[in-house]
């Protein structure tokens, strides 16, 4: 039976070298007037729009849709910009150079997105390594502020574009974060924590997955969750 294999991008997939992160603080200066808007707000595991939203109350700033249409568009401008500079932090996570590959041509798995990101910004991450070609389909932060509303709209995206339902144990969620873990579970999916990013092995152990990763060098390892 057909499985879908939903990835968190950002630590889980790749590290851009802070490029969102800049893109973010750029953007929300030029539309907002408001330097360093983003400082101490933690970003990990969090929506796009969840990190705005916040940023904006932290300046005492309403949140008018006419204006963060605009930030929104001014961040995927910058990204374009950000994303290309060198830097040394900015990779691939390891293992996941052969592990996406290899995945895309199994016959049964369905590869997936389940990201705080705005669709088009996990577009421009993703296809700066060349990956986003790989994902068939996703949920964004474009369809929730709450990321653990998410997984719902990547699970519907699935069923009506194969016309296949797919049962909660063969949908995995794959994420670096405790929140990726969190979201997940109330939906009766597999959980699968790597901690390849801002949060350690024991940190995401607590949180109960179903499986758990230092990383995916040995990303053979990896297939042994989908027996």
């Amino acid at each position: 039976m057909t499985k879908l294999l939903l990835f968190d991008i950002d630590g889980t997939i790749l590290n851009t070298g802070g490029a969102g992160k800049r893109s973010m603080i750029r953007a929300f200066e030029d539309v907002y007037g408001v330097p360093n808007g983003f400082h101490d707000i933690h970003m990990s595991g969090k929506t796009d729009p969840m990190i705005l939203k916040e940023a904006l109350s932290r300046a005492g700033l309403p949140l008018e849709e006419d204006l963060a249409e605009l930030f929104k568009q001014r961040y995927f401008e910058l990204m374009k910009e950000e994303i290309e500079k060198p830097n040394p932090k900015k990779q691939l996570m390891p293992g996941i150079e052969e592990l996406i590959p290899h995945l895309s041509e199994k016959s049964d798995v369905i590869l997936g997105l389940l990201t705080g990101n705005w669709k088009h910004g996990a577009a421009l991450k993703l296809g700066h390594f060349n990956l986003y070609h790989y994902f068939n389909l996703g949920a964004f932060g474009d369809d929730s502020l709450d990321r653990e509303k998410l997984l719902p709209f990547a699970r519907e995206r699935f069923e009506r574009f194969y016309n296949d339902p797919v049962p909660e144990e063969n949908i995995f969620v794959i994420g670096d974060t405790p929140r990726d873990i969190q979201s997940a579970k109330p939906h009766g999916v597999r959980t699968v924590g790597v901690a390849t990013g801002t949060y350690s092995l024991i940190q995401l152990q607590a949180e109960k997955p179903d499986f758990l990763f230092k990383d995916f060098s040995d990303w053979t390892s990896f297939l042994e969750v989908l027996k």
